[in-house]
């Protein structure tokens, strides 16, 4: 059971939310082709992986950064820029592209912090981007609670694809990633659970200034309310038909990863 698509278009261009897709295929693209053997990964892993025990010895911060666009697999990959695709657009929307960028990369780096918080001398390289798009599903949460998320179920050869509210959704995933933190051993190759949650709580509390609709902006779910009204009021203007007053003219080794290895 995992999410294909939301019912919340954006009225802009993701161009960072493109970029970000891009660049991690592309990256990973990369070490398929040219890291063929395992003293290379060595090296890549030790140089732009997060491992918790450098950064208790005070070295290897900017693997904080670079760790976040590495990746343990396709799987792990194309999970990820699935979950980027359906959240990032309307959250760089809300934040515009230069925000949103930053919020990526910060959420990113605290995310893998968190990481490191439970087990500050492990060995055991993170990658992954999860970290950071768990971050953009928390500032999801809070801005469209109520946006349809389309989930597609499969039991064995059936499947079924419904839509299920945001909170329900995110909620769900959130409250899975904190409860197996606690029965995954951080010093051990898997799941990196405490990035996703920590990822989590920190988009949704810098979000916390748009979600309060400062300085006169409507919130997150009014302006997806205000769309939805602009686009039923300009489908229903036939060749006799008036405008709707006030509406608007019309001229998506072990290895710890943040999925981990979503």
């Amino acid at each position: 059971m995992f999410p294909i698509r939301d019912h919340n278009p954006s009225e802009k261009v993701p161009f960072i939310t493109y970029a970000l897709i891009a660049i991690n295929v592309a990256v990973h693209i990369w070490v398929v082709a040219a890291v063929t053997t395992d003293r290379a990964l060595y090296d890549l892993y030790y140089c732009c992986a997060m491992i918790p025990a450098r950064i208790t010895a005070g070295e290897g911060f900017l693997s904080l950064i670079t760790s976040v666009f590495l990746h343990g697999g396709w799987m792990h990959l194309l999970g990820n820029m699935l979950f980027l695709w359906i959240f990032g657009d309307n959250m760089e929307e809300e934040m515009g592209h230069g925000g949103f960028l930053a919020f990526y990369l910060v959420s990113g780096a605290g995310a893998a912090l968190a990481q490191w918080a439970v087990a500050p001398w492990s060995p055991i390289p993170l990658v992954g981007a999860s970290g950071a798009i768990a971050a953009v599903m928390g500032g999801y949460l809070l801005m469209f609670p109520k946006a349809k998320i389309d989930i597609l179920f499969i039991f064995i050869i059936f499947f079924r694809i419904f839509p299920i509210p945001a909170w329900i959704m995110l909620g769900l995933w959130f409250g899975f990633q904190f409860v197996a933190g606690f029965g995954m051993n951080p010093n051990e190759g898997g799941v990196a659970y405490w990035a996703h949650s920590g990822g989590f709580l920190i988009g949704f509390v810098l979000t916390l200034p748009l979600g309060c609709g400062g300085a006169g902006r409507a919130s997150g779910t009014g302006r997806m309310a205000i769309r939805r009204i602009r686009r039923q009021a300009t489908s229903s203007r036939g060749p006799t038909s008036r405008p709707c007053p006030g509406a608007s003219r019309r001229v998506p080794c072990p290895l710890r990863s943040s999925t981990q290895s979503p």
